[in-house]
C-alpha cells in the first residue's frame, strides 16, 4: 500500500545508548519519515532479561528479530525498531519498540533507566510493562519509575502555564496524553485467588494496585507508585503467563517452535496479541492530532534532543516544534503535487481559459486535500494561506504565460495566413479597378481559415481584432486607389469596413467576459470545496479531540467511584476537582471551536475574493498593456502608409508633364489637365471684397471670353494673398477648362489655348 512500511526483515535500531548519551540513528528515521500511514505504537520495557523481546517477535508474527538472549547480559542496547503493516487495521503500521532492559547492572549511569522508561511512555500508543513472578509490593517498588514522571515530563509549555496563573499540578493531565498500560507477569505459577475466590487477572492487578488507607511516610511511599499507575494511564490490562517451557530449555526459547511451547502460554499469548492488535490506538499527540510515520520520526527526535540538552520533555513544546516541521512539509508537497500538474499542462499551451482555470482548480484540491493530509494544529491557516498564495501566484504565472504563448501562436498564424495577400499587395495585384472587391474577398477567406483553426487560446478574437485593426490603413489605401469605385461607394465601403473592425472589436469583448465569468465561477466553487475539505478535517479533529476528552473524564469518574466504595474521601475530592476541571476545559473547548469555525468560515471567504481580484487584475492589467501596444502599432502603421501615399504622390507629380507652374507672387494654380478638343472655360469662384465674374458661355469654334464689367476698386495681383488657392474648376461638359486668375499672367500653361 502506498506510504506503508517497507519491506524490514529485521528490527533496527532507531535510538543509541553511548557514552555521549542518547542518539538517534539517521537511517531509521529516513524509514519512518517514508510512511505516511498512521501508526500504532507498542513499547515494551522492564527489567533485562525478562523475556521482553520474545512477546515483540510474536506481535511481529516471527519467531526471530528482536534478540533474545539466554545469558544475564542484556541484548537489547537503546531502543530498537520493528515496522510492519497492522494485522487488523488496513491502511495503519504497526511500529514496535523494543527498549533496553531496566536495572542493567553493566550500565554505570542509573538515569538512563528513567529516560528510557520515560521515552517508551512518550513514544507509545501502548506500554508493556514486562516482569517476572508476581505483581507484589518489590516488584511494584521496581516500576519506580513512573512515579518519576512528574518530574521528567512537563504538558505545557513555561509560557502557557504563567498564562494560567494556577499552580495545579500537571500529573492529572498525564491521562489524557499517556498510552494505554499492559502488565505482562512471565512465569508466573501462583493461584491468581482473593479471599479465596478465583479472580480474573485484571482484578488480580486492581487487587495489587490498591492503596492503604493512612498519611505515615511508609503509607505514602507504597501508595505513590500505585496511585500514579491509577491516575497517570487511561487503561489498564493484565496478563500471566505460565513458563513457555521446562527450565531446562529455557535457554533454547528463540529456536523453538510454537508447537514445541506449553499450550497454556501459546493460549495467553495468542490472547496478549489479540488485545494489543484490536484495543491499541493510533497514536496522538496533545490535541487529538494523529501521529503518521513522517509525525513520529519528528516526534522521536524532537524528544531525544531535548533530553541531550538537558531541558525537560514537554509534551506542548514537542507538539507545536513537530507541527511546525510537518506542517512546513505538507505545503511543500501539496505546492509540489500542483506544480508537477501545471508543468504538464504547460506543454499544451496555449489553452483556452475554460480548460487552464478547470486543471487549475483540479489541481488546486489536490494540493489542498494533501495538505491537509499531512498537516495538523496549523493555528490560524497559517500554512495553509501560504499555499494558498503559493498557487495563486503560480496561477497569475501561468494565466500570462498562456496568453504570451496565445499572442505568438495566433500573430504567427495570422503572418503566415496573410502572406499571400501581403506578397499581391507588394505586387501591385490589387492596385487596379476592382481591387478592393478581390483584397476584401481574399481577407474574409484568410479570416475564416484563422477562426477554424482550433489550437489559438485565450487571445484568439483578440488578436484577430489588433491584427484588422492593424491592416485598416492598408485597407482604406487600397480602397482609395480603386478607380472603379465612386466616391459614394468608397464612402460605403469604408463604413463597412469600420462596422466589421466594431463587430469584431465586440466579439472579442464578449469572449474576453464569457472567459472571465468562467475564470470567476471556477474559482468560487474551487475555493468552496476546499473549504469543505478544510471543514471536514476540523471536524475529525474536533471528534477526536472531543473523545480524548471523554476517555480521560471516563477514567478519572470510573476512579473516582472506586475511592468512594473504599472510603478514600481525601483522594476522591482531589480526584473530583480534577473531574470538574476537565469538564471545564471540554466546555471551553467547544465554546472556542463555535468561534473558531467561524472566523475560518470568515477569512476563508475574504481569501477567496482576493485570489479572484488578483487573478481577474493579472487579465485586465494584461489586456490594458496590450491595448496601449496595440494603440501604439496602429498609430505606427498609419504614419507609415501615409508616409507611403505622400512619397507616391511626390512622385507622380514628379512624372506628370501637365502640372502648371507656380506664379510667384501670386496663388498657386490649380493642376490643369489635358485639353480634348475645344477648350472650356472654367467658372471663376467668389472672391472675397470682389464681384463675381459671369459665367462663359460654350463657344463653338473658337473660344471667347464672357465679358467682365469694369469693378472700381479691383485690387492689383500682387496684393492677393497667397494664402488665396482658387480651386479646381467645375467641369463643364465638351469644352476644355480655362483657368482665370485675376491679376497680370505672363501667359497660358503650355498646351492650352490663350484667352
Amino acid at each position: 500500500m502506498s506510504g506503508g512500511p517497507p519491506s524490514m526483515p529485521a528490527p533496527v535500531c532507531l535510538i543509541e545508548n553511548t557514552d555521549r548519551g542518547l542518539q538517534t540513528v539517521g537511517s531509521a528515521l529516513e524509514i519512518l519519515q517514508g510512511i505516511q500511514q498512521p501508526v500504532v505504537v507498542v513499547a515494551v520495557v522492564g527489567l533485562y532479561r525478562t523475556g521482553k523481546s520474545y512477546l515483540m517477535n510474536r506481535l511481529a508474527g516471527q519467531t526471530s528479530g528482536f534478540a533474545l538472549g539466554s545469558t544475564i547480559e542484556s541484548k537489547t542496547k537503546g531502543i530498537w525498531m520493528w515496522c510492519v503493516p497492522h494485522p487488523s487495521k488496513p491502511g495503519h503500521t504497526l511500529v514496535l519498540l523494543d527498549t533496553e532492559g531496566l536495572g542493567d547492572v553493566d550500565k554505570g549511569d542509573s538515569k538512563n533507566d528513567a529516560w528510557i522508561f520515560c521515552l517508551g511512555v512518550l513514544l507509545s500508543s501502548t506500554l508493556v510493562y514486562n516482569s517476572r513472578g508476581t505483581i507484589d509490593n518489590q516488584a511494584v517498588e521496581k516500576l519506580h519509575y513512573v512515579a518519576e514522571l512528574t518530574n521528567q515530563i512537563r504538558v505545557k509549555s513555561e509560557g502557557a502555564r504563567d498564562e494560567d496563573g494556577e499552580d495545579i499540578s500537571e500529573d492529572c493531565e498525564f491521562v489524557r496524553f499517556f498510552p494505554g498500560f499492559v502488565w505482562a507477569v512471565r512465569d508466573f505459577t501462583l493461584e491468581r485467588k482473593i479471599n479465596g475466590r478465583d479472580v480474573s487477572e485484571d482484578e488480580y492487578l486492581d487487587f495489587s494496585l490498591q492503596l492503604k488507607k493512612g498519611l505515615a511516610p511508609k503509607i505514602v511511599t507504597y501508595n505513590l507508585p500505585r496511585q500514579c499507575i491509577r491516575n497517570f494511564f487511561p487503561t489498564r490490562k493484565c496478563f500471566t503467563f505460565p513458563f513457555p517451557t521446562s527450565a531446562k530449555n529455557m535457554t533454547q526459547l528463540d529456536s523453538m517452535s510454537e508447537s514445541q511451547l506449553c499450550p497454556d502460554f501459546r493460549k495467553v499469548a495468542d490472547r496478549f496479541c489479540t488485545y494489543v492488535f484490536t484495543e491499541s490506538r493510533v497514536k496522538t499527540v496533545q490535541g487529538g492530532h494523529k501521529v503518521t510515520g513522517s509525525r513520529f520520526s519528528h516526534l522521536v527526535k524532537i524528544y531525544v534532543d531535548t533530553i541531550n540538552s538537558g531541558s525537560v520533555p514537554c509534551l506542548e513544546n514537542a507538539v507545536v516544534a513537530m507541527a511546525e516541521i510537518e506542517n512546513q512539509s505538507a505545503m511543500n508537497e501539496g505546492l509540489h503535487l500542483y506544480e508537477q500538474g501545471m508543468e504538464q499542462l504547460k506543454a499544451e499551451f496555449p489553452t483556452d481559459l475554460e480548460s487552464l482555470s478547470a486543471e487549475h482548480s483540479r489541481l488546486s484540491t489536490m494540493a489542498t486535500k494533501e495538505f491537509l493530509k499531512r498537516s495538523f494544529k496549523d493555528e490560524g491557516g497559517k500554512y495553509m494561506a501560504q499555499l494558498a498564495e503559493k498557487v495563486a501566484n503560480l496561477y497569475e504565472q501561468l494565466i500570462t504565460q498562456n496568453m504570451d504563448t496565445s499572442e505568438k501562436m495566433c500573430r504567427k498564424l495570422l503572418s503566415d495566413l496573410y502572406a499571400n495577400i501581403a506578397g499581391n499587395i507588394k505586387q501591385g495585384v490589387y492596385a487596379k479597378p476592382g481591387g478592393y472587391e478581390a483584397y476584401c474577398r481574399e481577407r474574409d477567406a484568410m479570416v475564416a481559415k484563422y477562426r477554424q483553426h482550433r489550437k489559438k487560446g485565450m487571445k484568439g478574437e483578440e488578436m484577430l481584432e489588433e491584427f484588422l485593426q492593424e491592416k485598416n490603413a492598408e485597407a482604406n489605401s487600397i480602397l482609395m486607389a480603386d478607380e472603379k469605385l465612386t466616391d459614394a461607394e468608397k464612402k460605403m465601403a469604408e463604413n463597412a469596413q469600420q462596422v466589421a473592425l466594431l463587430e469584431q472589436a465586440n466579439r472579442a469583448a464578449v469572449e474576453s467576459s464569457r472567459q472571465l465569468e468562467s475564470l470567476v465561477q471556477e474559482e468560487r466553487r474551487s475555493h468552496e470545496e476546499n473549504l469543505r475539505h478544510l471543514q471536514e478535517k476540523r471536524q475529525e479533529e474536533i471528534a477526536v479531540l472531543a473523545a480524548e476528552q471523554q476517555r480521560a473524564l471516563e477514567s478519572k469518574l470510573a476512579e473516582q467511584q472506586q475511592l468512594l466504595r473504599r472510603g478514600f474521601a481525601d483522594q476522591e475530592a482531589e480526584l473530583r476537582e480534577q473531574i470538574a476541571q476537565l469538564r471545564e476545559e471540554k466546555a471551553q473547548r467547544e465554546a472556542e471551536e463555535a468561534q473558531l469555525r467561524a472566523e475560518n468560515k470568515k477569512r476563508t471567504a475574504q481569501e477567496a475574493m482576493q485570489v479572484l481580484s488578483s487573478v481577474a487584475g493579472i487579465y485586465f492589467d494584461y489586456k490594458q498593456k496590450k491595448e496601449e501596444r496595440r494603440k501604439a502599432q496602429v498609430e505606427a502603421e498609419r504614419v507609415k502608409y501615409a508616409y507611403k501615399q505622400q512619397a507616391a504622390r511626390a512622385q507622380q507629380a514628379a512624372r506628370d508633364p501637365r502640372g502648371g507652374p507656380k506664379v510667384t507672387g501670386q496663388p498657386e494654380v490649380a493642376h490643369v489637365p489635358k485639353v480634348t478638343g475645344q477648350p472650356e472655360v472654367a467658372h471663376v469662384p467668389k472672391v472675397t471684397g470682389q464681384p463675381e465674374v459671369a459665367h462663359v458661355p460654350k463657344v463653338t469654334g473658337q473660344p471667347e471670353v464672357a465679358h467682365v464689367p469694369k469693378v472700381t476698386g479691383v485690387p492689383k495681383a500682387a496684393e492677393v494673398p497667397k494664402e488665396a488657392v482658387v480651386p479646381r474648376p467645375k467641369e463643364v461638359s465638351g469644352q476644355p477648362k480655362v483657368e482665370e486668375v485675376s491679376g497680370t499672367s505672363k501667359g497660358p500653361p503650355p498646351g492650352q489655348t490663350e484667352v
